[in-house]
């Protein structure tokens, strides 16, 4: 009932002549006939129609007794004659659509050769995170974390991807698809396996075995049913003391089902696991909230510390977060330290510990272990 309403309302948007057909599914086609010769007249005609199809399919649907709503979305490519063939036509319109409904819904995109190259890179990009999985080309870098006194802390450990053809990945290439596509839950936990094991070799060596690692969780990761069984599962798989665990999380975390998170993070804290809070500054996290949560530390993001030694806000900022994490009983960590100057700043105003390119960058965990032995 509501496709055939559908089918006619669409067929009251277009022109004598224009083509309504569906497609399969919820999914239909709109062929517009005697458009412009002009690319810019013809995009603006398929335009006023395409808004045209947009409000009459948002109005309300009445069945019996019920009202009913829909939203659609709609991909609009432009072609003369018979340069391309009706599949490839198809497909340039689906990657259009595609584009909209990433826009929010309820919105019109045309097709251009530039968001095919976007989608295509996309996909091999997905398909080669795929492979990575499988294949275990990911590793961990570790980046020190010291004292006041210069001292090892422990690591935070980032993760790599080493492509046998592109090399290095960066992950603000990889991160977001694989938050997208859910492949963040395989790569989540095999960080967080890969940290373990990590921390069980350490302790067996006396120079290492008081070193705190520290983990990323994503979002989707951590609102995992079953996360405080993962964690607790590899922490006594590998024999790890779990307080040298710590897992860091983003403010952004805490928009979305506050109480959940506290829940999560008090029967991961009743095991032993440390909790950071990353780029504290940055988000929308409230201090109402900020009170209850179980941290251990709070993070100064990079941001505030790069232009410390100059700008008169970021030394506000930074000594109102030191002030808060002191009066909360947190501990409080900067990173993006690169200067004698900016680390001199922190420790005068009760800021002890410290990550960033003045004392190391993330490397391999022979060079990190090779830098401890070295002192």
């Amino acid at each position: 009932m509501l496709l055939q309403q559908v089918a006619k309302r669409l067929e009251s948007c277009v022109r004598e002549g224009d083509t309504v057909a569906r497609l399969g599914g919820d999914e239909f086609v709109v062929m517009l006939e005697g458009l412009s010769e002009q690319y810019p007249a013809a995009a603006a005609q398929t335009e006023t129609i395409g808004e045209k199809i947009l409000d009459t399919i948002t109005r309300p649907y009445q069945f019996a007794s019920h009202e009913y709503r829909s939203t659609s979305s709609i991909g609009a490519t432009l072609f003369k004659a018979h340069d391309l063939s009706t599949d490839e036509l198809l497909k340039q319109a689906d990657i259009a659509m595609y584009q909209a409904k990433k826009a929010g819904r309820n919105a019109l995109r045309f097709f251009d050769p530039e968001m095919q190259d976007t989608i295509s890179t996309r996909v091999e990009l997905e398909s080669a995170l795929r492979t990575a999985l499988k294949k275990q080309q990911f590793q961990l870098h570790y980046q020190i974390q010291v004292d006041g006194s210069r001292r090892p802390l422990g690591a935070e450990a980032l993760i790599r991807w080493q492509h046998p053809e592109r090399g290095l990945v960066s992950p603000a290439q990889f991160i977001p698809l694989a938050e997208e596509t859910g492949m963040i839950l395989s790569i989540g936990q095999w960080v967080l396996e890969t940290a373990c094991a990590q921390l069980e070799v350490w302790q067996k060596n006396a120079l290492t075995r008081d070193l705190v690692l520290a983990v990323n969780v994503s979002a989707k990761q951590f609102r995992q049913a079953d996360f405080v069984s993962q964690v607790h599962a590899a922490v006594q798989r590998h024999t790890i003391n779990p307080q040298l665990l710590k897992l860091e999380l983003t403010e952004s975390m805490l928009l979305e089902n506050i109480e959940d998170i506290i829940a999560t993070m008090n029967s991961l804290k009743e095991i032993g696991i440390q909790f950071s809070l990353d780029d504290f500054g940055t988000g929308y996290s409230s201090l109402q909230y900020l009170k209850r949560l179980p941290l251990n530390q709070l993070k100064i993001d990079q941001s505030f510390v790069r232009d410390l030694a100059t700008d008169s806000n970021d030394k506000a900022i930074v000594r109102t977060i030191i002030a808060m994490a002191q009066s909360l009983n947190f501990d409080v960590i900067a990173e993006g330290v690169e200067t004698e100057a900016q680390c001199s700043f922190l420790g005068q105003h009760g800021c002890l510990a410290y990550q960033g390119y003045l004392f190391g960058k993330p490397v391999p965990i022979e060079e990190y272990e090779a830098f401890l032995v070295k002192g």
